[in-house]
C-alpha cells in the first residue's frame, strides 16, 4: 500500500469520526427556524419513553476508555482485505463482509472458500449455511452471529467481567480479551468453509499459528506491526493477540450510527421527513416492530433486542454447499439449537439490527428476501406470506431455487409476537418502509464512501479481491 493512500485513509477515517463527534455534540435543542409540530412532539415523547438518545455512536471511545488508534485500525484494514490470512488462499474477511454492502454479505447465503474471488453479485462458488451479517456498528453488539454463538455474558461487549462465551473448544478461554470483537477475531480464520479450507491438518490453535507464521514471514507486515507494537519493533514475533486487536480496531472505526433518527432525537427536527416520522411512530407503535427491534438497555440503540426468536423465515438450501444442513432432507437450519442442543431452541435466530439495513442486498438470516419491502411485509402476516413464498418471487439465484424446506414445524414454533397479523394501510406501510429504509441510514456508510477503504495493494503483495461496487 502506498504511503499516500495510507495517509489518505487515516485522514478520511479521522475526518469521518470528527464530523460524527461534532454533529452529536451539537446543541440538543431544535434550530430556531424549526417549527415544532404535534407530530414532532409525539415522536419525541415516544423516543424518550423508548430510551433512545441518538448519541450512541459517539460513545465508542468513552466506552473503550481510550482514543481509537487509527494506525492500528489501518493495519487491521489491510488484514481485512488480504487473502494471506486465509489458509485456502482465496478469501479474506472482505470476501463476505464487503464495503459494497455495508461490510455485510453480497449474497443470500455466503460463499467462502473456492470462490471466483469476485465480491458482489457475480460472486460464485459453494455456499455456506447463512448470510454473513453486517459488521458496521458491531462494537455495540452484545451477541454476534445469527445463532448468538459469540456472546458477552455481562450483556455488554465492552465488559469482559462475566466472560465471553464461545462454542467449544474455545468456551470461556477468550474472556481475557478487552472487547467481544477482539475475542471474536480469534474465530474466523479457523472456519474451514469460510477461509481456512479443508486441507490444512490441525486444530483451531494450529490454524491460528499458521496464520501468524505467514505474517511473521512477511517483511511488510512485520514493519506495520512494529509501528503499533513495541515488542515487534524489538524483534519479538507477531502474536495472534496482536492480529485480533488490529482487526477489532478496524471494526471500531466502522461505527455509522448518525442516521436521520439520531439527528432528530438530538433536536434536528427536519432530519426526518413527515413520512419517516409517521413511519417511526408505527415502528414503535401499531406495527409492533420495536418489540424485537428495540433500542433500550443492552440494545445500545441498535434496533435489536439481541435475543433469539422463531421468525418463520422460509427455509432455503443451496444445491452446492460446504455446510451440512439440518433435518432429514438436509434443507433445514435449526439455528440456536445447534449451539445449545436444546430442541426448544430450534429455528431460533438472533434479531437482526436494523441500522443501515437499506445497504443490504438481501434480508433475513438466509437472504430469503431480496427486497426490503417484501421482508417487512412478511413480518406483518407470516403465516399467509409463507403460503405465497417462492424463491422465484425473490429472483434468487438458480442454486437457491429449490422448493423451500418444510415450514409446518417452523410455523408451529412461531414467536407469539408474530402470531397475530398486523394490519396496515398501504399509506402506513409506505411510511414504515420510508423510516426503516431512510430514517435508519447513516449516509456515510454508502458504498460510494466506503469504497475508499479498499486498498489498491496489500502488504503480502497478493492480488486484492475484485469488488463490484454499485
Amino acid at each position: 500500500m502506498s504511503k499516500r493512500f495510507s495517509v489518505q485513509l487515516c485522514l478520511w477515517t479521522l475526518i469521518s469520526l470528527c464530523l460524527l463527534g461534532l454533529s452529536i455534540a451539537a446543541t440538543p435543542h431544535p434550530p430556531a427556524s424549526a417549527q415544532v409540530t404535534s407530530l414532532d412532539e409525539e415522536l419525541q415523547a415516544v423516543l424518550r419513553q423508548a430510551g433512545f438518545t441518538g448519541r450512541m455512536g459517539a460513545t465508542v471511545e468513552q466506552r473503550l476508555g481510550r482514543h481509537l488508534d487509527l494506525q492500528l485500525a489501518d493495519l487491521g484494514r489491510n488484514l481485512w482485505f488480504d487473502t494471506l490470512t486465509g489458509l485456502n488462499n482465496d478469501n479474506a474477511c472482505a470476501g463476505c463482509h464487503s464495503p459494497t454492502a455495508g461490510f455485510g454479505d453480497t449474497q443470500s447465503i455466503a460463499i467462502g472458500i473456492d470462490s471466483n474471488e469476485v465480491v458482489g453479485p457475480h460472486r460464485a462458488g459453494p455456499r455456506n449455511m447463512r448470510r454473513a451479517p453486517m459488521v458496521i456498528n458491531s462494537a455495540f453488539f452484545p451477541r454476534l452471529m445469527w445463532n448468538s454463538r459469540f456472546a458477552s455474558l455481562s450483556g455488554d461487549p465492552f465488559d469482559n467481567s462475566a466472560g465471553y462465551q464461545f462454542p467449544m473448544p474455545e468456551g470461556l478461554t477468550l474472556s481475557a480479551q478487552s472487547h467481544l470483537l477482539v475475542a471474536q477475531a480469534f474465530i474466523p480464520p479457523t472456519e474451514r468453509n469460510e477461509v481456512a479450507g479443508f486441507d490444512f491438518v490441525g486444530d483451531n490453535d494450529a490454524i491460528r499459528a499458521e496464520v501468524i507464521n505467514r505474517l511473521n514471514a512477511t517483511a511488510a507486515y512485520r514493519k506495520l506491526f512494529a509501528k503499533s507494537f513495541p515488542a515487534v519493533k524489538a524483534r519479538a514475533p507477531i502474536t495472534y493477540e496482536m492480529f485480533a486487536q488490529a482487526i477489532a480496531e478496524f471494526e471500531f472505526t466502522l461505527t455509522f450510527a448518525n442516521a436521520p433518527i439520531d439527528r432528530f432525537a438530538r433536536g434536528e427536527l427536519s432530519a426526518l421527513t413527515v413520512a419517516e416520522k409517521q413511519g417511526a411512530l408505527l415502528f414503535f407503535g401499531a406495527a409492533r416492530c420495536s418489540v424485537c427491534h428495540s433500542v433500550a438497555g443492552q440494545s445500545n440503540e441498535m434496533f435489536s433486542d439481541f435475543q433469539e426468536h422463531v421468525l418463520g423465515v422460509p427455509q432455503i438450501a443451496p444445491s452446492l454447499t460446504n455446510a451440512t444442513f439440518d433435518g432429514p432432507g438436509l434443507n433445514e437450519d435449526f439455528g440456536l439449537e445447534q449451539i445449545t442442543g436444546n430442541p426448544a431452541d430450534r429455528y431460533k435466530f438472533r434479531t437482526s439490527p436494523l441500522r443501515n439495513v437499506a445497504l443490504q442486498p438481501t434480508f433475513m438470516h438466509n437472504g430469503a428476501f431480496t427486497h426490503l419491502d417484501d421482508a417487512i411485509r412478511y413480518h406483518l402476516d407470516v403465516r399467509d406470506s409463507t403460503l405465497h413464498y417462492t424463491p422465484a418471487s425473490q429472483n434468487l439465484p438458480a442454486d437457491l431455487s429449490s422448493p423451500p424446506g418444510p415450514m409446518a414445524p417452523v410455523l408451529a414454533r412461531l414467536d407469539p409476537a408474530l402470531s397475530t397479523p398486523i394490519v396496515l394501510t398501504e399509506s402506513q406501510f409506505d411510511q414504515l418502509l420510508a423510516f426503516v429504509r431512510d430514517g435508519l441510514l447513516d449516509p456515510r456508510a454508502s458504498p460510494d464512501r466506503l469504497r475508499h477503504l479498499v486498498p489498491r495493494t496489500v502488504p503480502s503483495g497478493r492480488p486484492v479481491l475484485v469488488f463490484e461496487f454499485p
